[in-house]
């Protein structure tokens, strides 16, 4: 009988998988998120004086500012993490007969296997919820949620990787540069964009708006999946604008779409040089 070998990538990844969902930051996200989900689908009602678990629409509409805000910040702690290991774990996993840029790479994608499980069982307790209550009404927009979530990780644990460089020596510096890289993403950004449209004149302050929209991954999520759930009647006057400029609803997809793998893509690429070029 063959024995089948693995690859080095999936072997890396593999192991970095067990290791986070062994964590227990990894287990306490994944249970306040599930909680924090639940209570969304079960208390939208109660503002406007209703009872009752909110439909897949809803529930995802509320869910979205939670997913920019925390998913972020867990994708760059944990990833800052993983990536500056201390000294002597940096020394003996760079000095196996694999190449840094599959260790990496490696390293990424069983980092993002845990925390989408870990999400998945949030959405998934929800998502069983509303199905039981009211149905399968807005599911695709909820499911939509579910992706860029998922991309949101993706794209925060790539810069982690960048920030930290594969050596322990900066895990401190690394995860400050985490906490300020997400209050840019998720605050600074927005307010900057806004303080800047705020002395325009209309038309140039919403194609500020608009560029600050599909600059910022948080802000491209945000929008996208507001987009999906809700369609236009979700939108502001610099959403419009995008909508304008990218001849609707299609082609604000797509350029949403491209803006999200750039982020994806060229974060990675940068963290995969650093690792190849680091002296550790």
């Amino acid at each position: 009988m063959m024995l089948s070998r693995e690859s080095p990538l999936r072997l890396c990844a593999e192991q970095e998988l067990t290791v986070a969902i062994r964590s227990r930051w990894t287990q306490i996200f994944a249970a306040t998120f599930a909680v924090l989900a639940l209570a969304v689908a079960g208390s939208g009602y109660v503002i406007s004086g209703g009872t009752g678990v909110q439909d897949f629409a809803r529930t995802a509409t509320s869910l979205t500012q939670l997913v920019v805000l925390v998913i972020p910040m867990m994708a760059l702690l944990v990833g800052a993490t993983a990536f500056s290991p201390e000294r002597g774990a940096a020394e003996l996993l760079f000095s196996q007969p694999v190449s840094r840029a599959t260790i990496v790479m490696g390293k990424l994608l069983g980092l993002l296997e845990a925390l989408t499980a870990a999400q998945a069982l949030g959405f998934g307790a929800a998502g069983l919820v509303i199905f039981s209550q009211s149905g399968v009404d807005g599911l695709s927009g909820f499911t939509l949620l579910f992706g860029g979530s998922v991309v949101l990780t993706a794209i925060f644990l790539a810069l982690s990787a960048w920030i930290a460089g594969g050596d322990g020596r900066r895990r401190t510096r690394a995860l400050a540069l985490s906490v300020v890289i997400w209050f840019a993403a998720v605050v600074l950004v927005d307010v900057a964009a806004l303080g800047v449209a705020s002395l325009l004149r209309s038309g140039p302050a919403s194609r500020v708006l608009m560029v600050a929209a599909l600059a910022n991954p948080v802000d491209a999520v945000r929008t996208g999946a507001l987009l999906g759930i809700q369609g236009t009647a979700a939108f502001g006057a610099a959403s419009l604008a995008l909508l304008r400029f990218t001849h609707g609803v299609p082609g604000a997809g797509m350029a949403i779409a491209a803006s999200l793998a750039l982020w994806v893509v060229v974060p990675t690429l940068l963290a995969v040089r650093r690792a190849v070029r680091a002296d550790i």
